[in-house]
């Protein structure tokens, strides 16, 4: 059902939307790149209010939701310094660690771009001899702007304040070993793997056996993603989201990974023992696996007040929050299942 072919464009499509700027609450132009991708494939998305991306894919029967998310993590402008330097507030939590010498992107509220790095107050080792003890926090790190700028007022002049965004550079790369590694993978490597299964299905390759709808959120990073936009006869609801990679857990980037809890509770007993019915039939390589700490768009979905079953899954994903890695093999293992996952019978 699913080919080589099939898995070498699922990584060409998720290389592309990493490379989108995203962070929550600046999705537009991965809205509008994800709703361009699935007209190309000849279906008709449509828009919530809140900008997610809905898409039916056709079917018949009980409605079923697979969702991804297409915001990312990011971080705000919360100040201009004296200096030119910018003081930033995170979107979404992540360690500052991560972000230190990170290469970004401020994206000016009149449509200007400029890049910089985000660094340590006084980053010169030859200089600061304190380096090593500095506990890293918004205001022991900055933004330094790619710009000649060394006041407030020649920053401003530029259009930058606060509020704007600050997108973090993917720095996307595929190597000849199969390994995908960038910034985003959470949730573009399963925001992809949507987008190839829809166009599976509108290439008449897969036939839904029950109504599917696929929904790409853009506030799951901040908790309330998949709280609006589910459509009304929705029975049963499933985040494709990043598979945990960590200590004391079962995947790794090569399998899908099947969460039976995360921090916010139990899985649907019966929804995950399909999701593990339909991924031995696929010939899926998988594991179950329990997430310490971790939350999804459909338990936003559940605390909004909707009445179905849930269930998530996800290619395998290293290092989550920071420089990400997955592997084709988890993409193509969780291609595969959802394939089966959708093409059987309830």
């Amino acid at each position: 059902m699913i080919d080589e072919q099939d898995i070498d464009g699922c990584v060409d499509t998720i290389v592309e939307l990493c490379g989108v700027p995203s962070p929550t609450g600046y999705t537009a132009r991965a809205e509008r790149w994800v709703s361009d991708r699935l007209a190309a494939s000849g279906l008709h998305p449509t828009r919530t209010r809140k900008g997610s991306v809905c898409c039916d894919l056709g079917g018949s029967g009980d409605t079923l939701v697979l969702a991804a998310h297409i915001d990312t993590l990011g971080a705000m402008v919360r100040s201009v310094k004296d200096n030119g330097r910018l003081r930033y507030t995170r979107i979404g939590w992540y360690p500052e660690i991560y972000s230190i010498t990170e290469t970004c992107r401020v994206h000016a509220r009149d449509g200007g771009e400029y890049t910089g790095t985000i660094q340590p107050v006084n980053p010169a080792v030859h200089v600061n001899t304190k380096l090593e003890e500095m506990k890293p926090g918004e205001d022991t790190v900055e933004v330094v702007l790619d710009l000649p700028v060394r006041s407030k007022a020649e920053v401003l002049a530029h259009g930058i304040a606060p509020g704007d965004f600050i997108s973090f550079d993917p720095r996307t790369t595929v190597t000849p070993t199969g390994y995908v590694k960038s910034r985003h993978l959470d949730d573009k490597a399963s925001a992809g793997i949507m987008l190839t299964l829809a166009s599976l299905v509108a290439g008449g390759r897969i036939t839904p056996a029950r109504r599917v709808h696929l929904l790409f959120t853009n506030y799951e990073e901040v908790g309330h993603g998949g709280s609006s936009g589910v459509p009304e006869d929705t029975v049963e609801m499933i985040s494709i989201d990043m598979g945990a990679v960590g200590d004391d857990l079962t995947a790794d980037e090569h399998q899908v990974s099947i969460c039976a809890k995360d921090s916010g509770g139990p899985y649907d007993y019966e929804v995950v023992g399909r999701l593990i019915d339909a991924a031995k039939t696929a010939g899926a390589d998988y594991a179950v696996d329990i997430y310490p700490r971790y939350g999804s768009d459909v338990e936003a979905t559940l605390r909004a007040g909707y009445d179905l079953s849930h269930g998530l899954v996800g290619p395998g994903v290293s290092a989550s929050h920071g420089y990400e890695r997955t592997h084709r093999d988890g993409i193509a293992n969780t291609l595969r299942l959802l394939a089966e996952y959708v093409t059987t019978a309830r």
